[in-house]
């Protein structure tokens, strides 16, 4: 048992010499979504406090980010989290992708499953209360239908399978 304590206290020394990459891509404010669609305060706010660090090119890593694994795991988060939906790279999305997303975003914040339960495990601050839920469903729901008018995009496009 010992020996195999002291193979463990190695092994997670030598994973600390692995570290990621927490360098974020470049910001451009005019492509970001707080600022393409005029995103009054109190709700750009709340934006960056609940969905900023996973998705945009904002991310501030916690401490534990300088922790392996855990530094992998969220590292991997960020950029599956970016992947889905970049605030930061909003404006480059075309205007049915903008609506989807919009859409996607409200029905996941409406139903519970985002911000994530285990981000908010080590981010108090992301926890949005029901009446924040709300505010922020009406916000991303109108700015899809915004965008949907704006571009004439229908409902029908609207519920083609997203690629």
């Amino acid at each position: 048992m010992k020996n195999f304590l002291k193979v463990l206290l190695a092994a997670f020394i030598i994973l600390q010499f692995f570290r990621i990459d927490k360098t974020n891509p470049p910001v451009d404010k005019d492509m970001d979504f707080l600022t393409i669609k005029k995103t009054p305060e109190n709700l750009s706010k709340m934006i960056k406090s609940a969905c900023y660090d996973c998705h945009s090119n904002e991310t501030v890593y916690p401490w534990y980010a300088n922790v392996q694994p855990f530094g992998w795991l969220l590292k991997d988060h960020i950029d599956e989290g970016r992947r889905e939906l970049n605030f930061s790279t909003f404006a480059t999305y075309e205007p049915l992708r903008q609506a989807k997303k919009l859409n996607k975003a409200a029905k996941e914040v409406k139903e519970g499953e985002m911000p994530l339960e285990s981000y908010l495990l080590m981010h108090k601050e992301a926890k949005l209360s029901q009446e924040q839920k709300e505010l922020l469903v009406t916000y991303l729901l109108t700015m899809k239908d915004i965008t949907m008018m704006q571009n004439s995009i229908s409902e029908e496009e609207l519920k083609q399978k997203q690629k």
